[in-house]
């Protein structure tokens, strides 16, 4: 395999992009400009290359763990490439999701059902129902979260949202609400009426499943 500086500039990955854009470049040449550079006995596009390759074979989210145990690939480039498709995953989500069911959710928060910590999050939406945001809000420790009624609403009102939908892992894999849960749940629908934004659902989700409060008659 070649190293870039033996390609034509006309087809070296960044030049290919300004000439002929993003489309035109495969993922290893996208994840070439990303890493910017090889490192002593191992060039960009090996790197790349077996970058892919973990992706393909773990067919997980992109972590920075992961991706430190490639040779090649340190802290900071690491950091770069999941930054990346953090903010690509957002990007798409956030104009191509639209929310009839609790099941449209799913994808959104799928990633956190098998985490350790209880994460609690907040999706905002628009008035056609359409993902305009979609973040963390706390992270708790084993089964205990707090969750304060001004963090959940804060970037939904910069948002200018009209509803939200919040959502939160069970650790210990029980799809059952906890009395905690509902009052949280209650606090959060009267204050969305006060503040004009509606909460359309709160759903549990854990490896094992989800549950939705408002298909269950909770909310």
């Amino acid at each position: 395999m070649k190293h870039i500086k033996d390609i034509p500039n006309f087809d070296r990955p960044r030049e290919k992009l300004a000439a002929k854009g993003p489309e035109a470049l495969s993922d290893s040449e996208l994840l070439a400009i990303l890493l910017g550079s090889g490192v002593k006995g191992k060039h960009v596009f090996q790197v790349a290359h077996a970058i892919l390759r973990k992706l393909d074979k773990d067919k997980k989210k992109i972590d920075i763990k992961a991706l430190i145990s490639i040779e090649g690939v340190g802290f900071a480039k690491a950091c770069q490439i999941v930054a990346s498709f953090e903010l690509a995953r957002r990007r798409l989500l956030k104009e191509s999701i639209f929310i009839q069911k609790a099941e449209d959710v799913l994808p959104l928060i799928s990633y956190i059902a098998d985490k350790k910590q209880e994460y609690f999050l907040c999706i905002s939406l628009n008035g056609a129902n359409e993902v305009i945001g979609n973040r963390v809000v706390t992270v708790g420790l084993l089964n205990t979260n707090q969750v304060h009624l001004r963090e959940v609403f804060v970037d939904a009102i910069s948002d200018r949202a009209a509803s939200i939908i919040v959502a939160h892992n069970h650790p210990s894999g029980i799809l059952k609400p906890s009395p905690d849960d509902i009052a949280t749940t209650k606090q959060l629908v009267d204050a969305g009426k006060i503040l004009g934004i509606s909460v359309l659902d709160h759903i549990i989700i854990t490896k094992k499943g989800y549950l939705s409060f408002k298909e269950k008659g909770l909310m």
